[in-house]
């Protein structure tokens, strides 16, 4: 008999973090589950740490080469036997009755998907911080399902907004295999937002609950801080492709917010191939850029409050965390009030 939950973790150099994963997941109060854990050529000891559980839900499988996140995401939904799809990323956990709470209240809404708050805790700390309802700006107080309008605009780059792109939806797995919806292995960020997407176009019904039971670490080196260039690159791809389908193109509302992010992802993206280049000493190509891009002094002085705000408080202040996704948060939910 298949399982009612299969929990997929994709890992990568977590051996400080995947077995906390792990447990998390093994410990569920919901028992009747698989996890498939899918170590993405790592160099470090997370296939070994992840080995040594003896818990025969667990199944490890290794891919001998880095193939990118959505690689390993789909290598572990091909192999997942089980109702619904549990995604938990290698450096976060769960709280011990979250997939019970979940199944509980998809069942009874007739969900495809469903997703809790998320708790944002810093790496190093052992309290959460706040969640995401809270920096959101909205007020969330009861089960509320989510269609693709408010998904999109609320989920707007640099902007204080819901961002259910970062939360761990279950899904139910027989509506991704009848719609063939799998991760796109050529995003290797923000990929959890282009999944929902996949599904809500497809006619997803997806519920959000407002209460956390997946705890989101926010970490120095974690992939979502890395490659800001390849990142609105392929949200622009993937952007512009959800703009040509049919039932985006006879939605206007949809097409107007759609193609406000792309605007955002794209003023964003030649704003950054400017600075990245600087950051780099290539002075020559940021120079090209600048060029290309007319609009890059007026753009810089917008920002230039929030980029003074920043060094200052990292090199006089001393505070390290200054460029993880907690302060930023917490910066832009303070610009908006």
């Amino acid at each position: 008999m298949n399982p009612k939950v299969s929990v997929i973790i994709p890992a990568y150099n977590t051996e400080a973090y995947i077995a906390k994963a792990i447990e998390s997941a093994l410990e569920q109060t919901l028992t009747d589950i698989e996890v498939i854990m899918v170590d993405d050529g790592s160099s470090d000891k997370t296939v070994e740490v992840a080995k040594s559980f003896t818990d025969q839900r667990l199944k490890v499988i290794v891919n001998q080469q880095n193939r990118g996140v959505s690689a390993a995401r789909n290598r572990a939904l091909r192999a997942a036997q089980g109702e619904w799809i549990a995604v938990l990323d290698s450096d976060d956990w769960y709280a011990p009755e979250r997939l019970e709470k979940l199944v509980l209240l998809a069942e009874e809404t007739n969900a495809d998907m469903i997703a809790d708050d998320l708790y944002l805790i810093k790496d190093g700390t052992t309290s959460p911080w706040s969640t995401l309802i809270q920096e959101s700006g909205e007020h969330i107080d009861k089960i509320l399902q989510i269609d693709i309008l408010y998904f999109v605009e609320t989920d707007v780059y640099g902007q204080v907004g819901l961002h259910l792109g970062l939360s761990k939806p279950i899904f139910k797995r027989e509506f991704l295999v009848k719609h063939g919806i799998e991760y796109d292995e050529t995003i290797r960020i923000t990929e959890d937002f282009w999944l929902d997407m996949k599904c809500l176009i497809n006619g997803a019904r997806f519920f959000l609950v407002p209460k956390p039971y997946y705890f989101y670490r926010s970490r120095p080196n974690s992939i979502v801080r890395q490659s800001i260039l390849s990142r609105l690159n392929q949200c622009c791809i993937a952007t512009n492709y959800f703009i040509q389908q049919e039932v985006v193109k006879t939605n206007p509302a949809l097409m107007r917010a759609l193609s406000y992010n792309l605007a955002v992802f794209k003023k964003n993206l030649a704003y950054f191939q400017v600075v990245v280049p600087i950051k780099q000493g290539k002075w020559v190509t940021a120079l090209t850029e600048m060029r290309k891009n007319p609009d890059f002094v007026s753009d810089f002085i917008s920002r230039f409050n929030n980029i003074l705000e920043r060094r200052i408080q990292y090199y006089v202040m001393g505070n390290k965390s200054v460029f993880d996704m907690s302060y930023n948060l917490q910066r832009k939910r303070k610009t908006n009030n």
